[in-house]
């Protein structure tokens, strides 16, 4: 399994922030025909994304051309089991992507709308956010 993560960062630890706006940037269907958009601010990990890109590709057989809109770049720490308060922040645990309403998280074509709704609904099942299905007909 080949996790997104990025290749090298400026700092190794970063903040957590209120993610409580709507996406501008990346809330349109931009490369393929249908899209997979985020209803609600969160973060999807990297292994969720995998796990998502993973089901869409196997139920297609890797048919039609699939672009993945987010990319987990914000390291998410964690500290370890038993250890006692204080003493500085955690080891990086993993990287997620931060999504905030309205963002396009996946995009589909090159396949009939009956196998590109199924696909994205399995990947849907695989995010912890509520997620809804468009289609480029639909936002014109």
């Amino acid at each position: 399994m080949s996790l997104l993560l990025p290749k090298r960062q400026k700092y190794r630890r970063q903040m957590r922030r209120k993610g409580v706006t709507k996406a501008v940037r990346g809330s349109q269907i931009s490369f393929g025909e249908s899209a997979l958009k985020v209803m609600g601010n969160g973060l999807l990990t990297s292994r969720q994304i995998e796990s998502a890109r993973k089901a869409i590709t196997h139920f297609t057989k890797r048919g039609g051309k699939l672009w993945i809109r987010v990319f987990p770049d914000k390291a998410v720490t964690k500290k370890a089991v038993g250890v006692r308060m204080g003493s500085g922040k955690g080891a990086v645990d993993h990287y997620s992507a931060v999504v905030t309403t309205g963002k396009v998280v996946f995009e589909l074509s090159g396949l009939s709308r009956e196998i590109m709704g199924t696909a994205l609904t399995r990947a849907a099942h695989k995010l912890p956010l509520q997620t809804k299905i468009f289609f480029k007909k639909d936002l014109l």
